[in-house]
């Protein structure tokens, strides 16, 4: 690795005052830009519909009803019944968006088919965020009917499912449809001026990159008399790999998107270790508790990746650079120079998870369609790429996990089916690819 570029030390005027014209731009840079078929002026109504009603779900819609023009929901889609009448009951109590939700009983649908029926409901754009081992059969049934689409990360948890994502990304863009990922960092001011002044040089050449998703875990619901296995595992998706991918995928896929990001790149192969060693009980499925995967990008820099869900230990969700002129705590907007100087990003704040609306919303009636399906997909591939080599204990390149014909996928999606067995793996012996 060459040690002998050494850029201009930026000042901290040159730092904070870049912050005005990156937010102005609007997206940050590296968002694919497709021209689109669906154009608007802002009075045109965008109808919506939501697939999948849960806490984010809920939250994703405020969201999109929240933006400028007219927007309405119109259909809403649930495995559960008491999940979408919860999460429609919760958006009306919301003074802000009286008038913004028209979702008579006959656009409320429950079942496993219940995405069908939305995108059958006369919307325009379809929020995706039912678990996540659904969403590559969802974004493809919605690129085909034509819609735009918000969907939540990760968007799959195997690598047919990011193959499946990548395809339908691509047969979106043909079709000038709208594509927002839930990876919100992309949208936070002081995440986008951190990133763009560490790739214009502020530490010098990057060395190593640290990302952390460190905390004590989620919740459970108790297993309850007359439940099928599959209505059980749905209930507790987040500890079944086929719903979830494990939490390295679920949560810790944010912090590495960042550093990818940050990179302009993906990891070229891993390693790392992982196990239970205080989720042991049946209730925690399949998962692993904690996971430590070194990452290797071709420039033969490192990635150095922790997560844990542990009560009682150290928690950090943040994202750090180390480099030849100081470093970076890139989550706190916070950059270190080697002679003290200490450069923070004191810009104005954002709340992310309504700007990335705020933007899809904008590009989709701009005529400028926001494509985000690529690197979405790519980081979803970066997070199940660190699963299959702590679950296996092996190395495994880019190429073999994104080539893996391995389908986590159950056999049939019904209530009175078999969803797929949880099996702890254990490294040395369990096949990942």
């Amino acid at each position: 690795m060459s040690h002998s570029h050494t850029p201009p030390r930026p000042d901290r005027r040159t730092f904070l005052g870049t912050a005005s014209a990156a937010i102005a731009g609007g997206v940050a840079a590296g968002l694919s830009i497709a021209r689109s078929a669906h154009a608007g002026a802002t009075s045109e109504l965008i109808r919506v519909g939501l697939i999948g009603c849960g806490g984010r779900g809920t939250g994703a819609a405020k969201e999109a009803l929240s933006t400028k023009g007219e927007v309405k929901l119109v259909a809403m889609g649930d495995a559960f019944a008491d999940r979408l009448e919860g999460s429609l009951h919760s958006l009306q109590r919301v003074e802000a968006l009286s008038g913004r939700i028209d979702v008579p009983p006959e656009r409320r649908f429950v079942g496993f088919d219940a995405y069908r029926q939305v995108l059958a409901a006369g919307v325009d754009l379809v929020i995706l965020a039912t678990p996540p081992g659904f969403r590559p059969i969802h974004f493809a049934a919605a690129v085909e009917a034509g819609k735009h689409v918000f969907m939540e990360k990760p968007v799959a948890v195997d690598a047919p499912g990011v193959r499946a994502v990548l395809a339908a990304g691509e047969q979106a863009r043909a079709k000038g449809l709208a594509v927002g990922v839930g990876l919100q960092r992309h949208h936070q001011n002081s995440y986008r001026e951190t990133i763009a002044r560490l790739q214009d040089g502020a530490i010098g050449e990057i060395l190593l990159t640290r990302a952390y998703w460190n905390g004590a875990g989620v919740w459970v619901h108790p297993r309850k008399p007359g439940q099928t296995e599959m209505e059980y595992q749905m209930r507790n998706w987040y500890y079944f790999n086929w719903l979830c991918g494990d939490h390295i995928v679920e949560q810790h896929i944010h912090n590495l998107d960042v550093i990818n990001w940050l990179k302009g790149s993906y990891p070229v192969k891993c390693q790392g270790m992982g196990g239970r060693q205080v989720r042991v009980g049946e209730e925690y499925g399949e998962i692993y508790d904690h996971h430590a995967v070194e990452y290797e990008y071709a420039d033969g820099s490192r990635m150095y990746s922790y997560c844990r869900h542990i009560p009682n230990c150290w928690d950090s969700v943040s994202e750090h650079a180390h480099g030849t002129l100081g470093t970076a705590d890139i989550s706190g907007g916070v950059i270190t120079l080697k002679n003290g100087e200490v450069l923070r990003y004191t810009g104005p704040g954002n709340d992310p998870y309504q700007t990335e609306h705020d933007d899809l919303f904008a590009s989709i009636r701009n005529g400028t369609p926001l494509n985000e399906a690529e690197y979405g997909a790519l980081s979803t591939l970066t997070a199940i790429m660190g699963r299959m080599a702590t679950y296996s204990g092996q190395e495994i390149t880019w190429q073999q996990a994104l080539e893996s014909k391995l389908s986590l996928a159950p056999k049939e999606y019904a209530w009175d089916a078999a969803p797929p067995t949880p099996r702890v793996a254990m490294p040395g012996f369990t096949e990942v690819l």
